[in-house]
């Protein structure tokens, strides 16, 4: 009596539990699959919502990037800018005697005027490397975001994980004073206490080994978000179950638009051409123009000079003689060739992404057919085995090796339904960053059911 009481409950406990999980699912997703949204804007992520936000203002990477594209920013400002103008100064050490008197000294002032087009082209080029360094930095961010979030649903599984461990240790509890209770009165076998035992052992071997990785998990986000190393990360609550809206067509089509990694080598070829073009230039002479004067004493002649003591001014011009036409047609071509270079590279970026998004859209989809798979079938089938074999052991029918194997079972797909929950999340963060933007997607909430076995505790 004492085993049938305890093993009755402890069935309807897996029962009611697979039959919590289910019900959760179908009465989450018609009110939040209705409407596509974000993930960031739902109250189950706020936490993942947060560490985002960090890694965009602390990440150390981030920061250096945005520091790059800023200089190169401010470095366009001047780019059009004219060159200093000179002033020269000279002083005759010895006096030179001119018709109006000795000449001191002599002072100018000349500003150089680059050929036309050539500082139209010259902010042009630098404002190119401005927007490829503003494209590295949002590739840059689109990959941190993706680390940030594949290393938080790996810390949710995580928590599944330690839950789902907990659950079974605690039934493979029960099962051992069943055991023992039916040994003392001789319904069972020693074989029977053993077996338990051993995979009791096995399970809390498990759980340590799952509560010792939270500690380099939560390294890896304090590490992503700059924040110190031993700072307390709180299990997630949920692993979101998501579903993207758009078509896959027209992801391709937005990711060879849009995607940074591509619009860098966009931005490289642009500014390469602009450079032909500037180097193009150099074959045009600059002009410099100046104006002089000259410092006179009065003349010693014992008679009238006409201009006596009058300071002389000039005006002047020149411009340089481009004699060296290989090595300009040189510069030409060397920027030619790296533009070509960077027409090459862009074409094969997007083979390879168009490859990774088609790859990770095959990935997502696989794991949206595992989470059906298990949920619909496999689990609830593994559950009523368990049950059916609990039923069996009670009446002395059942042996517990089959017991133990059932448990294994349901302990190893309900593992692996969490398994795929989490990479098809860690998919969607990956098609994000290919594609460039985060995806509208219907959402379905917190599949994660709470402990029943804590809440009988609770009652009693």
């Amino acid at each position: 009596m004492y085993a049938k009481k305890i093993i009755i409950p402890l069935a309807m406990f897996i029962l009611i539990g697979s039959a919590h999980m289910a019900a959760a699912q179908s009465e989450d997703a018609p009110q939040e699959t209705a409407a596509g949204g974000y993930i960031g804007d739902r109250p189950e992520l706020q936490d993942l919502r947060g560490y985002l936000s960090r890694a965009a203002e602390n990440n150390n990477e981030l920061r250096a990037a945005f520091q790059r594209w800023r200089a190169a920013v401010k470095r366009s400002v001047h780019a059009d800018v004219l060159p200093d103008p000179k002033f020269t100064f000279a002083y005759y050490t010895t006096p030179l005697e001119t018709r109006g008197g000795p000449a001191r000294y002599k002072y100018g002032l000349s500003q150089t005027l680059p050929f036309f087009g050539k500082l139209d082209l010259k902010e042009q080029q630098a404002l190119r490397e401005a927007d490829g360094l503003k494209a590295q930095l949002d590739e840059l961010k689109l990959k941190t975001f993706y680390e940030v979030k594949k290393a938080y649903y790996e810390y949710a599984y995580l928590a599944r994980a330690i839950d789902i461990t907990r659950e079974t240790i605690a039934l493979m509890e029960y099962l051992e004073r069943i055991a023992n209770a039916r040994f003392t009165t001789g319904s069972a076998s020693h074989s029977d206490v053993i077996r338990p035992q051993v995979e009791l052992g096995k399970l809390e071997d498990r759980l340590r080994s799952l509560r010792d990785l939270k500690r380099p998990q939560a390294a890896r986000i304090n590490a992503l978000l700059d924040r110190p190393e031993g700072t307390e990360v709180p299990l997630p609550p949920s692993i979101p179950v998501m579903v993207i809206t758009e078509e896959e067509e027209s992801l391709v089509a937005e990711m060879k638009e849009s995607n940074p990694g591509l619009r860098y080598w966009d931005m490289k070829e642009a500014s390469e051409e602009t450079g032909a073009e500037l180097a193009e230039h150099d074959f045009y002479p600059d002009f410099t123009f100046g104006v002089e004067s000259t410092e006179v004493d009065d003349s010693r002649a014992p008679t009238h000079v006409t201009g006596d003591g009058q300071n002389p001014v000039m005006v002047s011009m020149s411009f340089n003689l481009p004699v060296w036409f290989n090595d300009k047609q040189a510069a030409v071509d060397e920027n030619r060739a790296k533009a070509r270079a960077a027409r090459r590279s862009r074409a094969g970026l997007e083979r390879k992404l168009e490859a990774d998004l088609q790859l990770a859209l095959y990935k997502y989809r696989d794991a949206g057919r595992k989470l059906e798979l298990y949920k619909s079938a496999l689990i609830p089938k593994a559950e009523q085995s368990l049950g059916v074999i609990m039923e069996a052991f009670m009446t002395g029918s059942g042996s517990s090796l089959d017991l133990v194997d059932a448990e294994q079972t349901l302990l190893e797909l309900q593992l692996s339904y969490y398994r795929a929950l989490t990479n098809q999340a860690e998919r969607m963060a990956e098609i994000e960053m290919l594609v460039g933007r985060e995806l509208p997607c219907t959402f379905h909430g917190s599949l994660l059911k709470t402990d029943p076995l804590n809440e009988q505790e609770g009652e009693s």
